[in-house]
């Protein structure tokens, strides 16, 4: 199945039923008045959130849909039959934005949280609804009005409470296997990970939270190198960022070096992001030996400056994983709690939330407004065209 996280489409609600210009006519009723009809209203269309849609591939080839126009008045008064609404399903944490004014008209994050996102055009009235004690057999009827058009972005951000972090065959799909019951694909070469995964960690009965994998990034995905730009904007929704950080790479590289590059791309992505709540979890220590371990995590500290929570873990053994999702538990359920509890803090989250958001959005703006400017470029010959792949959206299939 193609996992798809954006589609573009375009709505028409429909058009408002005429009104009817008639006059009764009966034997013996020389002079019947007037009895035109109203017109039908247009139909809507409604974006519903629903659990069963994982995807957005079904608006990748049906790019337009149209609402039922209403019907128009008839004679003897009869209204026209209003038209029928269109609803479009889509998967719970979708963002509805008008593409034309950048306007994001909701927010779905609910299952069976329904938006209007167009709506039906109001019907016309027929000559009956202007009859008056001077005007005893009006000729004036309105016609329906038109609906409304958009042309829509649909965004979706898988619901998580923990995001994964960190560079490509850091372990990150390793660590979810381990902890919960997801089955991402594991293998020693970099982007194994070609989507979002997501699993559910139990920690305690009745407690578990909802962790993501993405991608791994790497030195310039910020400006649109490699996959998890495209993904980035999935960590939005969670309340904590796990930074995974490879202590024995394969190639050698500096674990110190390879993390402060993760956090600077971070940074250039969302700055608001950046300055979430984010810990560090130095993995694959099983590999490092016991008089090394310590000096290692400790200089990698050290030339960080790291200053947040650590945590010290092996997500092939297991090692320290027990730990890290008990804290994870009681983070999550503290800060659940002090929403609850404390208006003040629910709207900071809210707004914080909103801010990462418009700033994700913005950086995907600039980068999508560079390749299409790119392309311009090479079609005019002003760039030789070194990059088979820089104007290409590529969709991944997921086995």
């Amino acid at each position: 199945m193609k996992f798809v996280d954006e589609a573009s489409i375009s709505v028409d609600a429909g058009k408002g039923g005429n009104g009817c210009m008639s006059f009764h006519r009966e034997k013996f009723v020389a002079k019947g008045g007037p009895n035109g009809g109203d017109g039908g209203d247009g139909g809507s269309v409604f974006v519903i959130a629903d659990d069963a849609v994982n995807t957005l591939i079904d608006y990748r080839y049906t790019r337009r849909y149209r609402a039922e126009n209403g019907k128009n008045g008839q004679s003897r008064d009869m209204t026209g039959h209003m038209g029928e609404d269109i609803t479009l399903l889509v998967p719970v944490g979708t963002t509805v934005i008008d593409e034309d004014t950048l306007e994001v008209l909701g927010d779905l994050a609910e299952d069976k949280q329904k938006l209007m996102v167009a709506r039906g055009g109001f019907h016309g009235l027929g000559n009956t609804r202007f009859k008056s004690s001077v005007n005893r057999a009006p000729r004036q009827t309105k016609p329906g009005q038109p609906g409304e058009s958009r042309n829509l972005k649909f965004e979706m951000k898988v619901l998580a409470d923990v995001g994964l972090l960190g560079l490509p065959n850091a372990g990150k799909s390793t660590f979810i296997r381990s902890v919960s019951a997801a089955k991402p694909k594991v293998a020693d070469y970099p982007f194994t990970t070609l989507v979002p995964n997501l699993g559910v960690v139990s920690v305690r009965q009745h407690k578990s939270f909802v962790i993501a994998d993405i991608p791994g990034l790497i030195e310039g995905a910020s400006d649109g190198a490699g996959l998890g730009i495209r993904f980035l904007k999935h960590l939005v929704r969670t309340q904590l960022m796990l930074h995974i950080v490879d202590m024995a790479p394969l190639d050698e590289s500096d674990p110190a070096e390879n993390m402060m590059s993760i956090s600077r791309e971070l940074e250039r992505f969302s700055p608001a992001l950046a300055e979430r709540d984010r810990w560090l979890v130095l993995n694959k220590l099983d590999l490092v030996s016991e008089d090394e371990h310590e000096a290692l995590c400790q200089d990698l500290l050290e030339r960080t400056g790291w200053k947040g929570p650590v945590f010290q873990i092996s997500a092939l053994t297991g090692a320290g994983t027990k730990v890290l999702t008990n804290k994870i538990m009681d983070y999550i359920e503290e800060r659940r709690e002090r929403a609850a509890e404390d208006e003040e803090f629910a709207a900071q989250i809210v707004e914080e939330r909103e801010t990462v958001e418009q700033e994700s959005r913005d950086r995907m703006e600039e980068l999508s407004e560079f390749r299409r400017q790119r392309a311009a470029a090479r079609k005019a010959g002003l760039e030789d065209d070194d990059d088979d792949d820089y104007d290409v959206e590529v969709e991944w299939v997921q086995e």
